[in-house]
């Protein structure tokens, strides 16, 4: 058997774990379309290069469909021995020919889900499902609101209490104290908020990975509040998943959370809420939880977190 009919074999697998189908059954029409023809333009033909037989018709090896038999996925396969990531440029003239944001780049080993409207191509180990693409085709992250949103030191206390100015205690420098303490207001310090406003920065230099380097008691928790608030608010997250690696640090997380953000957000923490953590926006877990008997790879789909946080980061690297 040769390669190429080995990495096929393999992401045909992948492709029906996901619920993708070659053909007509019981649970719907078929949704896979192989070698799918392409009219390319001349300027998406010039883009791909020489090497690129210049033709005017292109042949997408997987072409995955929405529900009501529209392109929705460019899937690009490459032998084993190849890297998926070869196919890149080719695999996005296709999608653009196609008007499809949504990219799958994969040997049958090694797969990348890309959506080319906001970012980089991400290593998955399992499909996206029809149904999870649905939702997040509507996702439309906007970086400009995300770099402009302002972040004051009241950011959090906006949630908590967003009237709390009118408030006479508050009116009343002297009681500012007891109003504080009394509703549990958490106001951003300095350098909390110039980490926050670094994540700003990065992000509009086109970053999506970011690092906070932090020591014990100045505040990680409350500064991942106001990152989660800040992608929640601006609509560059619907919905962000915590990571901690022990059961003390999990409850911590969500007590926090909760505290800080409850009168807009709702968070689960999941492993108590595994029937319908997909209502709230935030839900907190062990990395435990997620890796026992792979149950991330069987649960979860790449489109279900826009935002990943992963607290102690330097303890959970494995």
């Amino acid at each position: 058997m040769s390669k190429e009919a080995k990495s096929r074999i393999k992401i045909n697998k992948l492709l029906e774990a996901s619920g993708w189908r070659f053909f007509d059954d019981e649970n719907g029409r078929a949704n896979i379309q192989l070698e799918a023809n392409v009219k390319l333009s001349q300027k998406h033909i010039d883009a791909l290069g020489e090497d690129f037989e210049k033709s005017k018709n292109g042949f997408v090896d997987f072409l995955l469909l929405d529900g009501k038999g529209f392109p929705l996925v460019v899937l690009e396969a490459k032998r084993e021995e190849k890297e998926p990531l070869d196919g890149k440029e080719q695999a996005r003239r296709y999608a653009q020919s196609l008007n499809v944001r949504f990219v799958i780049l994969s040997n049958g080993n090694l797969n990348y889900f890309w959506d080319i409207e906001t970012g980089n191509p991400t290593i998955i180990t399992t499909f996206p499902t029809q149904g999870s693409l649905k939702h997040f085709s509507t996702f439309k992250p906007d970086r400009k609101r995300l770099v402009e949103e302002r972040v004051e030191d009241d950011y959090i206390v906006q949630t908590q209490f967003p009237t709390y100015k009118n408030d006479p205690r508050w009116k009343n420098g002297e009681e500012q104290a007891i109003l504080i303490e009394e509703r549990g207001l958490k106001f951003l310090r300095h350098y909390q908020q110039k980490a926050v406003f670094a994540l700003q920065r990065a992000a509009k230099d086109n970053c999506d990975r970011y690092l906070f380097e932090m020591a014990t008691g100045t505040g990680k928790t409350l500064v991942s509040a106001a990152v989660i608030k800040l992608f929640l608010k601006t609509g560059n997250s619907r919905r962000v998943l915590f990571l901690v690696d022990r059961l003390e640090l999990e409850d911590q997380a969500w007590k926090s959370f909760v505290r800080y953000l409850k009168n807009d957000y709702t968070c689960v923490i999941y492993k108590e809420n595994k029937d319908d953590w997909r209502k709230a926006e935030i839900v907190v877990s062990t990395v435990q939880s997620l890796t026992f008997n792979n149950k991330y790879l069987k649960l979860f789909s790449p489109t279900d977190f826009e935002l990943v946080i992963s607290d102690e980061a330097h303890r959970s690297i494995s």
